[in-house]
C-alpha cells in the first residue's frame, strides 16, 4: 500500500480540525433532536471517525449521527424506550453487513432522487418545528402536527416582562443572526471556520458572562459513562417484529443517506471513487457498535464530507483523525460542553432543518423531467410530515413505479462496452429505468479514467429521472476530471437531460 506523502498528511490533519469543528455541535445537536442525551450523538460521531473511517468504501466522506434519521429515532426512544434502540441498531448494522456482503450497495442508489430529496425535505420540516421549542426551553411535543400547531402560542406567549423562554428565545436568535451573517461576510482565508462553532461559541460566551439562567447541555464528567449496553433481553427483543421494523427501516433509510451521500462527494473530487459495496459493510459495522455502545444510528453526511473535501483532504487520514479529536475533547473537556445553551443548539438545527428543504430541487425536477417527479417529491414530503417516515418513503417508492407505465413493454437496457483504437464506446439500448440502474452505473463506472470515449444513445428509447440524474452527473464528473466525452444519438430531451 502506497503511503501518504508529508504534505497530504499535513492537508489531512488541518482538514480533520476543520471536520472536527463542524461535527461537534451538529452531533449533540442532532442527538437532542431525536430525544437522547447529547453524549450519544458525540459517541456515533468518535466511531463514525476512528472505526467506520478506517474501512469506508468513499475515504472522504465522514460518518455519523445524521438529521436524516433524527425523527425515526425520536419516535422510536418516545414509543419504545431508549433500552431498544440499541438491539434495534445491532440489527440494523448486521443488515447492512449482510446487504454489503451480497453486492447489493448499487441498488440503493436506484431509489428515485425524488423520494430522498422528499424524505429529506420532510426531515428538515419536523427538525424546524421541533426543535424552535427548544429555542424556547422547552422539550418538544410528540408528533411533527402538534409541533406546527403550538408554534403560534409560543410566539403569543413571548412578554415584555423578560423571563427563562424571553432569554432563551432571544439566545437563539443571537446564535442565528451570527451564524447568517458569517456566512454572509467572512473573509476569505477564513471561509473555513463554520458558522454553526461561532454561533454556538458566541451564545455560550453571552450566556456565561452574563450569568443567565437557561437551560444548558447534560453531558457525563466520563464518557465511558455514557456507553450503555445491551440489556439481558437483547435476544428476545430481537423477535419483536417492531424491532425488526424499526431496524429494517432504519437500515435502509441510513444506507440510502449514506450511498446518495458518497455519490455526492465523488462529484467534489477527482481522487478515489467509492466502493458501495464497501461503503455499505463499513457502515454495517459502525452501526453494530453504536448499538452495542447505545449510541445514534450513523450514516455518511454530506455536510460533514463536503466541508472535508473543501478543506483539502486527500486520504481517508482525516476522517479518522476527526473522530480522535472528538474523542479527546470530550474526554479533557466536558464541563466545557456543560457551558453550551440548548437555545444554541436548538437554533444550529432549526437551521440545518430548514435547509433540508430545498425547493429548487423541486423547480429542477420539473424543468428537467416533468411533473410526475415532482408530485413523487410532494406527496414524500407531506407524508413524512403527516404520518411518519417510513410510510412516506414507501409511499414514494410506490408512486416511482408509475414511471414504468410508458415502458412496460420493454423494461430491458443492454449495455454493451466496445474498445476500438484506443476509444471506450458504452452503446446503451432499450429502457433506462432505476430498476436498471445497477447495471448502467456500473457499466459506467467500469469505463477506465482518462480514457476518450464515446456514449451513444442512439437505441435508447427512454430515460427515467433516475437513470438520467445519473448519466447528467457521471458525465459532468467525467469531463471535470478532463476526460474526452463525446455523446450522440440521444433524443432531444435525453440531450437536454444529460447536457
Amino acid at each position: 500500500m502506497k503511503l501518504p506523502s508529508l504534505s497530504m498528511m499535513g492537508r489531512d490533519f488541518t482538514a480533520s480540525i476543520v471536520v472536527f469543528l463542524v461535527a461537534m455541535p451538529l452531533c449533540m445537536g442532532i442527538a437532542i433532536a431525536s430525544g437522547v442525551p447529547p453524549e450519544k450523538g458525540l459517541i456515533t460521531g468518535i466511531i463514525g471517525g476512528l472505526v467506520v473511517g478506517m474501512f469506508a468504501g468513499s475515504p472522504l466522506q465522514v460518518s455519523g449521527p445524521a438529521a436524516g434519521l433524527a425523527v425515526i429515532v425520536f419516535e422510536l426512544v418516545r414509543d419504545e424506550g431508549l433500552s431498544a434502540l440499541g438491539p434495534i441498531l445491532i440489527l440494523a448494522g448486521a443488515i447492512q453487513v449482510v446487504a454489503g456482503i451480497f453486492r447489493l450497495g448499487g441498488w440503493f442508489r436506484a431509489i428515485s432522487p425524488a423520494v430522498v430529496h422528499g424524505m429529506l425535505a420532510g426531515i428538515g420540516v419536523l427538525i424546524v418545528v421541533g426543535q424552535f421549542h427548544v429555542m424556547f426551553d422547552e422539550k418538544p411535543l410528540p408528533s411533527g402536527l402538534k409541533n406546527l400547531a403550538a408554534v403560534p402560542s409560543r410566539l403569543l406567549g413571548l412578554s415584555s416582562d423578560i423571563g427563562t423562554t424571553e432569554i432563551a428565545i432571544g439566545l437563539a436568535v443571537f446564535t442565528l443572526l451570527v451564524m447568517l451573517g458569517w456566512e454572509k461576510f467572512r473573509p476569505k482565508a477564513l471561509r473555513l471556520v463554520p458558522g454553526a462553532l461561532l454561533g454556538v461559541v458566541a451564545a455560550t460566551l453571552v450566556a456565561w458572562l452574563s450569568g443567565l439562567d437557561i437551560a444548558r447541555v447534560a453531558v457525563p464528567q466520563n464518557i465511558a459513562g455514557a456507553i450503555s449496553l445491551p440489556g439481558a433481553d437483547m435476544f428476545t427483543r430481537f423477535l419483536d417484529p417492531g424491532v425488526i421494523g424499526a431496524a429494517l427501516a432504519i437500515a435502509f433509510i441510513a444506507s440510502a443517506e449514506t450511498l446518495l451521500s458518497a455519490a455526492a462527494v465523488d462529484r467534489m473530487h477527482d481522487g478515489v471513487r467509492t466502493d458501495y459495496n464497501k461503503e455499505l459493510r463499513a457502515q454495517g459495522i459502525g452501526n453494530l457498535l453504536c448499538g452495542f455502545a447505545g449510541a445514534l444510528p450513523m450514516t455518511g453526511v454530506i455536510v460533514r464530507s463536503s466541508a472535508n473535501v473543501q478543506a483539502g483532504a486527500t486520504t481517508r487520514l482525516s476522517t479518522i483523525l476527526h473522530g480522535a479529536w472528538i474523542l479527546g475533547f470530550v474526554a479533557l473537556l466536558p464541563w466545557l460542553l456543560r457551558e453550551i445553551p440548548m437555545a444554541a443548539l436548538g437554533a444550529v438545527l432549526v437551521l440545518t432543518g430548514w435547509r433540508l428543504v430545498n425547493f429548487s430541487h423541486a423547480k429542477h425536477l420539473f424543468k428537467d423531467h416533468g411533473l410526475l417527479p415532482v408530485v413523487i417529491w410532494a406527496v414524500t414530503l407531506l407524508l413524512v410530515v403527516t404520518q411518519d417516515l417510513l410510510t412516506g418513503v414507501l409511499v414514494g417508492i410506490g408512486l416511482s413505479l408509475l414511471e414504468l407505465i410508458p415502458v412496460l413493454r420493454n423494461l430491458r437496457l443492454k449495455v454493451v462496452r466496445v474498445e476500438n483504437d484506443g476509444h471506450e464506446t458504452v452503446h446503451l439500448a432499450g429502457a433506462a429505468t432505476f430498476l436498471t440502474l445497477p447495471k448502467l452505473s456500473g457499466a459506467l463506472d467500469a469505463v477506465p479514467q482518462g480514457a476518450p470515449m464515446r456514449l451513444d444513445m442512439t437505441e435508447l428509447s427512454s430515460a427515467d429521472h433516475t437513470c438520467a440524474e445519473l448519466l447528467k452527473d457521471w458525465l459532468a464528473r467525467r469531463r471535470a476530471a478532463g476526460g474526452e466525452v463525446e455523446v450522440y444519438g440521444a433524443s432531444e430531451r435525453l440531450t437536454k437531460q444529460t447536457a
